[in-house]
């Protein structure tokens, strides 16, 4: 495997935030992309309450934010981003107070939601009401919302596939003829992740490769984000280190293979969906259709267009980068207001979305202070593809 660093010509942060800004206050639009190949546009700086880590679109270019529940600080946990910067409680402000009486009604700790092929609006709530604890008895679940009327049409309980230290994390919907499916990760608060494949015809869900190497932090990586070892410190000067099992996920265009990584390896897996899927399997059979692809940095989120090639929110440069199928890797944009790049969305007219999220600026990395800095950035490029 090679890897090649591209130059890229970027726009300038002030001047693109006032454009932004100056935008009337209605949903954000995706324009028809125009722009060359490989050039990174700051979208708009989204004031949202705290941490983002999730961003989708729908197909009519409106744009939402997830900000999972850390702490008290989450004052809603899915919000929709208009084009001043102003993020509102999606589906109302109602459906964000969580309450462990009404765990299947309320949302909890929202780390991604992504929208169909029909869409709709699928969220993924691990069910936590901080960053670490055991997930609320009957809060973690799968929520299906209609944006035309903003109404909770759907919800799939995950109750049956979480565990006591689980933290459910990213998520991928597969909608199409003879298939509704749904694959979402589990990083594990101790790093012992797994995959949960849902049927969601039946609603029924099934645990994966739990402890199998592919979906394990692995103990000793170092991760460098702002010139700075990502560790835990607390206020007293104490620290650890970081723990993620399996993170970011991709779906391949024929939905044949399921792209992962934990978030904290270097190394790229896929694994056939219909092992996933399959009842019948046992996780040995499920394991050996696991192919290990390689390193390709570390990374949050991943996505893959329709070219099957995936792309790589590379936290350590501030970039972004592309695998191709036959495994090269490539870094196609850097920028440093691009603070822990983490989830992508690719819409239907070509363009790349990316959330700057700050993750690496929070209080349990910086001994209790908190150094995120909103508006937190949304970026966009423009590729040579569409979405998987």
């Amino acid at each position: 495997m090679t890897i090649r660093f591209a130059r890229r010509t970027l726009l300038a942060g002030t001047a693109a935030l006032a454009t932004a800004r100056t935008m009337a206050a209605r949903p954000v639009s995706a324009q028809p992309a125009s722009d060359p190949v490989g050039i990174l546009d700051l979208v708009v700086g989204a004031r949202a309450p705290t941490t983002p880590t999730g961003l989708t679109l729908s197909s009519d270019g409106r744009m939402f934010l997830f900000m999972p529940r850390f702490d008290e600080k989450t004052v809603f946990t899915a919000g929709e981003l208009f084009p001043d910067g102003r993020v509102a409680a999606y589906p109302s402000d109602a459906a964000n107070r969580p309450d462990p009486a009404r765990p299947a009604e309320t949302l909890f700790h929202v780390p991604n939601g992504v929208f169909d092929r029909r869409n709709r609006l699928w969220l993924l709530d691990a069910g936590l009401m901080a960053s670490s604890g055991e997930p609320v008895p009957g809060a973690a679940k799968l929520v299906c919302i209609d944006p035309a009327t903003d109404a909770i049409v759907r919800t799939i309980s995950l109750q049956p596939v979480v565990t006591k230290t689980s933290s459910l994390n990213d998520l991928r919907v597969d909608v199409r003829p003879g298939r509704e499916v749904a694959y979402l990760t589990d990083q594990g608060q101790t790093g012992e992740g797994a995959l949960i494949a849902v049927d969601l015809a039946s609603g029924r869900a099934v645990r994966r490769l739990a402890g199998h190497a592919s979906t394990r932090s692995v103990d000793g990586i170092l991760k460098i984000v702002e010139g700075r070892v990502l560790m835990k410190r607390e206020a007293d000067g104490t620290t650890s280190p970081i723990k993620g099992g399996a993170n970011g996920i991709a779906l391949s265009p024929d939905g044949a293979r399921l792209y992962y990584t934990p978030l904290m390896s270097r190394s790229l897996y896929a694994v056939e969906t219909a092992a996933l899927l399959d009842p019948a399997k046992d996780d040995a059979a499920v394991a050996d259709t696991v192919t290990d692809l390689g390193e390709k940095g570390l990374t949050g989120g991943l996505i893959a267009d329709s070219r099957d090639r995936v792309y790589l929110s590379l936290q350590e440069f501030n970039g972004i980068g592309r695998r191709d199928p036959d495994g090269r890797i490539e870094v196609v944009a850097t920028d440093p207001r691009l603070i822990w790049p983490d989830t992508f969305w690719i819409t239907g007219d070509g363009w790349l979305y990316l959330s700057s999220a700050q993750a690496n600026r929070r209080p349990e990395h910086n001994g209790g202070i908190d150094r995120q800095q909103p508006p937190y950035a949304i970026f966009r490029m423009r590729i040579d593809a569409g979405p998987a």
